[in-house]
């Protein structure tokens, strides 16, 4: 099997949100941990492999050139996966304690694994899922190869 290019990666997501110290608040809940890196208009948050990155909304429209237009969903949604469906209900209530909004509660879905969808503070998506067809790897990554990581 032929391995990814260098450059097959995400290294960090960046998301506009209105509110950045709340933001910020939010995602500290659900784990990730902001880095003294962040300044006053980004919040750099450091996950397993990835950085988050928190900027205001209009900021980042603008650095990018587009209109900051909302416009319910944009056709993306970040994904979690967890090695099993109690984790990923107690996931759910975590998010939702943090003050996420529960979309979709977690269920079977029609592709036999189970998963549910909550939205953050700025209505960005995410997937929280246990798929019983792939396994982690010794990292804590998806293995997609079905070659376990000894």
């Amino acid at each position: 099997m032929s391995e990814p290019g260098p450059n097959a990666r995400i290294s960090m997501i960046s998301l506009g949100v209105e509110d950045l110290s709340k933001s910020t608040q939010f995602y500290q809940a659900l784990g990730w941990v902001k880095s003294p890196k962040s300044q006053e208009k980004i919040s750099f948050m450091k996950g397993n492999n990835i950085v988050l990155g928190l900027y205001g909304r209009a900021s980042l429209a603008q650095d990018a050139g587009v209109e900051n237009a909302p416009t319910g969903f944009s056709g993306i949604a970040l994904a979690l996966n967890l090695p099993s469906e109690t984790d990923v209900d107690n996931f759910a209530k975590l998010a939702a304690t943090a003050g996420g909004n529960i979309v979709k509660k977690p269920q079977k879905v029609f592709w036999g694994g189970y998963s549910g969808y909550f939205s953050d503070l700025d209505g960005h998506l995410w997937e929280i899922a246990h798929n019983p067809f792939v396994e982690f790897d010794a990292n804590g990554n998806l293995d997609l190869d079905g070659e376990q990581a000894q």
